[in-house]
């Protein structure tokens, strides 16, 4: 498919028109000046709060600002780009720049327009940005964008510029976007530490209380079974209990035997704010009296979820089943921990 653009005119061409009063085209400089304070401080907008939304737990208030921010500052500048020039006849940055976009022969032109222009930049930065440059040379200073959409850009006659000060909305527009960028940093970098705070906090808790809670659950005593197994209940969350109790009946079921862990070694494996992960490497000691006791031992990793205040076991997985001294593991298999 054949593209047929307008003749591009000369700059001897492009003089002797203005030489006429014909019309002005705006210089380089000015649509670079424009462009760039009509896009950069809602990019800067955006790009901040979306990399700030990155690091952010999904979902939760501060994300929900970020993203909002990124939402708002993006409405701002269709409004500015689409909006406002067939309303006003100009862009904050062309505004300040003094330049407007028109159709050939100086006609207003519409918001779909206006878009599929913006859309076309595509074009001038895909060709290695020849096309930004491409007024440089051009008689009527554009762009491939306006080449192809048929639209030229003018100087502002001193009659034409805007009766508001629009450097001075330009002017807050940028200390807004310096600001915005700036609080939201802040509020990121502290979310940030506070994860690390709760981080560090859950490692400190699951290392101390972690140990005692598996060994809780883990270890029965023949006289105090049913308060040993209603305080392992009481250790794990709501999920889990459903298998936990079907393990304890099978060891009911077995016949019930002294049942003693305690850890000997422990790593946390990963943590956040209200959840955490530990292995553990556990001996221990079953039997009814002392001329039967058989020493045990076992590795397992042990899930926990935070519930208020206290820790709770989510998921108990063994990763070595218990052994003996004595005994094959097969025939340890009523009163392991858990699978």
């Amino acid at each position: 498919m054949t593209v047929v653009l307008d003749k591009t005119s000369s700059k001897a061409d492009s003089a002797d028109d203005t030489a006429v009063g014909a019309v002005r085209y705006a210089s380089w400089p000015a649509r670079a000046a424009a462009f760039g304070l009509d896009f950069l401080p809602g990019v800067a907008v955006i790009a901040t709060m979306a990399l700030l939304a990155i690091t952010t737990p999904r979902g939760g208030w501060l994300w929900w600002v970020f993203t909002g921010v990124a939402a708002v500052a993006g409405l701002a500048m269709i409004v500015n780009r689409l909006v406002l020039p067939p309303l006003t006849g100009w862009t904050l940055g062309r505004a300040v720049c003094g330049i407007r976009v028109v159709a050939r022969g100086g006609d207003g032109v519409g918001s779909l327009r206006l878009l599929g222009r913006d859309l076309a930049h595509l074009l001038d930065t895909a060709a290695l940005f020849l096309g930004w440059l491409w007024p440089l040379w051009d008689g009527r200073n554009r762009t491939f964008a306006d080449l192809l959409l048929r639209t030229e850009v003018y100087a502002l006659e001193s009659t034409e510029a805007p009766e508001r000060d629009v450097r001075r909305i330009a002017g807050v527009v940028l200390v807004a976007a310096a600001v915005v960028c700036g609080a939201g940093t802040g509020l990121g970098y502290l979310e940030v530490y506070r994860q690390d705070v709760a981080v560090e906090q859950t490692r400190a808790e699951i290392t101390e209380q972690g140990p005692r809670i598996v060994e809780q659950l883990l270890s029965y005593g023949m006289q105090t079974v049913n308060d040993d197994f209603s305080r392992a209940q009481s250790l794990v969350t709501d999920d889990y209990r459903e298998q936990l109790t079907a393990l304890q009946q099978r060891v009911q079921k077995a016949g019930v035997i002294n049942n003693e862990y305690w850890a000997v070694s422990s790593a946390v494996l990963s943590a956040s704010k209200d959840r955490a992960a530990m292995l553990l490497a556990l001996q221990g000691q079953r039997g009814n009296d002392q001329q039967d006791l058989r020493f045990i031992t076992a590795t397992v990793r042990a899930d926990f979820v935070k519930t208020g205040d206290n820790w709770q076991v989510s998921a108990l997985t063994v990763l070595k089943k218990p052994r003996s001294n004595d005994v094959e593991p097969a025939a340890e298999q009523p009163s392991e921990p858990g699978r």
